[in-house]
């Protein structure tokens, strides 16, 4: 099998052309076109159409870069997700260096105890690189993306430690909204791999239950809306920057969650706000990785519109 998902091919016997948007089996293959309708097709009955641009970030190697004021930016690797422009069933997977670092970059895919290596290269400073691609509506037949990361860099800089990222995407992985990302032009899923895991510390949680009373903090059970516009959570709002204004209204939402949580709440809804996305997204990225959630979503948009998010606890 010559072709992989996202090759821009053309038919021997037929006037047609389109992407590979599924690889069927050893000998098939299915080939949409601009009517994004998907055709099964022999693989030894279409060849690659050479000279076809690709969709891949071009990766500038060896770089040093700084960031405009001079300071080196040692965080910041994401997983970009994005439709592709032309067929929307199909979306491509890019590595996204927003750090000063050189990355030295592999994945493995995993399926049914099968490895296989996907893309291994080096990702200069501020840059991107295309790493995959998958059909959207195939994704519970995904197999297992492994990452691992090395930071490289000729100046005096002390070095971050090694990602080892395992990564099992679910449909609401994608149930967010999509945000503009310079780096590759175009907007995406964002997912950060340079953070760790939010984890709650469930024995401390019971700890706090059989402290003695003088010791004993009771934790208030949520309502069922929480308004996290900054207006309602300080008074003196006007005179913080817009980084305490999202720092206190993380606070506040983490604070609330975990309350859920502990109160065992079938769901809870966050009302943010529409405004630019930013307080939506960090949100989103929490409660996706969270241990507690089942799943989140949009909530009554004809009362909220899009400025609330209801999440549904485990």
């Amino acid at each position: 099998m010559k072709f992989k998902l996202g090759d821009f091919v053309r038919f021997v016997d037929e006037k047609l052309e389109g992407y590979v948007t599924r690889i069927i089996d050893e000998d098939m293959i299915g080939v949409t076109g601009d009517d994004d309708f998907e055709i099964p097709v022999l693989a030894s009955k279409v060849t690659t159409v050479h000279g076809h641009k690709s969709t891949a970030v071009e990766s500038q190697a060896f770089d040093e870069v700084r960031s405009a004021d001079g300071s080196f930016d040692t965080r910041g690797v994401f997983l970009a997700v994005s439709s592709d422009q032309r067929i929307a069933s199909v979306v491509h997977f890019y590595l996204v260096n927003e750090t000063s670092f050189q990355l030295l970059a592999s994945l493995t895919t995993e399926k049914l105890h099968k490895f296989k290596g996907e893309f291994a290269g080096i990702i200069a400073p501020k840059s991107a690189v295309k790493i995959f691609s998958a059909p959207l509506q195939d994704i519970q037949l995904w197999p297992t993306f492994n990452f691992q990361i090395l930071f490289y860099t000729t100046q005096n800089i002390a070095l971050s430690s090694p990602l080892i990222v395992k990564e099992n995407f679910k449909a609401k992985d994608f149930s967010g909204t999509k945000k503009v990302v310079p780096l590759i032009k175009q907007q995406a899923w964002l997912i950060r791999l340079d953070e760790p895991e939010l984890v709650i510390d469930a024995e401390k949680i019971k700890e706090s239950f059989f402290k003695p009373a003088e010791e004993k903090q009771e934790i208030e059970k949520p309502v069922n809306e929480i308004d996290l516009h900054i207006e309602k959570l300080r008074d003196d709002y006007q005179f913080l920057s817009s980084a305490e204004m999202l720092n206190i209204q993380l606070t506040a939402f983490r604070k609330a969650l975990d309350a859920a949580v502990v109160h065992k709440l079938p769901s809870i809804t966050f009302i943010h706000g529409v405004g630019n996305g930013t307080l939506k997204n960090e949100l989103h990225k929490i409660v996706g990785k969270h241990p507690h959630v089942q799943t989140f979503m949009d909530a009554r948009k004809e009362k909220f519109g899009y400025g609330a998010t209801k999440v549904l606890l485990k």
